[in-house]
């Protein structure tokens, strides 16, 4: 981390770029970006309570940075790389060895529009809060830690996994901390947690959902009841969005899922929906209070 209390902007050494490198510190004032210039790489930078909210990054690259205490409210990310990895920044080279870092602490990201499919790299959020953010269609996340973070409003289409896929070695961890994360005020949609603690997480309150245990056994014996309908395509439907959640659930979650209705087969009609979730909620205890 560079300590220097000189913040600075400075071209990159690549001819092609417009990026500006940011080097430094920055603390309790308003982020101004240089005119003309919308696509900043911070280079192991710290910036404390900055105001960001507004602001267009074209091009946003964070290498093994701090933001501690920064809003992020209304910024409009189009190419962002939340904690970048790889060998080298601007034509300097890294050792190789490790992947640093970038860390977000209590910072805020509200109506934040964060491009679809977003990559985060290698970046760690603690006790920061989403609220309403464009958080939708984001599935590499696959170096990312979440610890301690609120989510409010609409998530959509998005990863967490508590498991980097590779890239172990460089990263210097095995596992993605996930924990303490508040979802009680979210409505999640097609959100997957892989390798997750689910019960080191906040989802009561969360209408129409439920922490669940023994997802094999529940799904085995739902099953058994939608055997008995008339319906051919209805029961196809069950069997396979069951034996998917089953399936997911042992492979990911020790045998656990956060479950919906439309867990149970989002082409059923609404009321058969609702009975399947009901039947599976009842078939053995829950891990966690409605």
């Amino acid at each position: 981390m560079n300590t220097s209390e000189q913040f600075t902007f400075e071209p990159t050494n690549e001819e092609w770029r417009s990026a500006r490198i940011a080097r430094g510190q920055l603390r309790d004032q308003r982020f101004q970006l240089p005119t003309g210039v919308t696509d900043v790489i911070f280079d192991r930078a710290r910036l404390v309570n900055v105001d960001f909210t507004e602001t267009r990054f074209v091009g946003f690259n964070a290498y093994g940075s701090e933001f501690d205490g920064c809003d992020f409210s209304g910024v409009a990310f189009e190419q962002p790389l939340m904690g970048s990895t790889g060998t080298g920044i601007g034509g300097q080279k890294w050792d190789g060895a490790t992947w640093p870092q970038t860390v977000y602490r209590d910072c805020t990201f509200r109506r934040t529009r964060f491009a679809e499919r977003t990559y985060f790299g290698n970046v760690r959020f603690e006790r920061c809060v989403f609220d309403g953010s464009r958080l939708r269609e984001q599935t590499a996340t696959f170096e990312a830690e979440f610890v301690d973070c609120v989510f409010l409003g609409r998530v959509r289409n998005m990863n967490f996994w508590g498991r980097p896929t590779e890239h172990q070695d460089v990263l210097g961890r095995e596992h993605n901390e996930f924990t303490g994360n508040d979802f009680t005020a979210a409505e999640l949609d097609y959100v997957a947690f892989r390798h997750i603690d689910l019960r080191a997480q906040r989802f009561p309150g969360l209408p129409g959902y439920a922490l669940l245990d023994r997802i094999t056994e529940r799904a085995r014996s739902v099953l058994a009841l939608a055997d008995g309908w008339a319906d051919e395509r209805h029961r196809k439907e069950v069997h396979s969005a069951l034996e998917f959640l089953a399936d997911m659930a042992r492979e990911w979650n020790d045998d656990q899922a956060l479950v919906s209705p439309a867990r149970m087969g989002r082409k059923l009609p609404p009321a058969l929906r609702e009975e399947l979730f009901d039947a599976f909620r009842r078939t053995t205890s829950d891990t966690s209070p409605d």
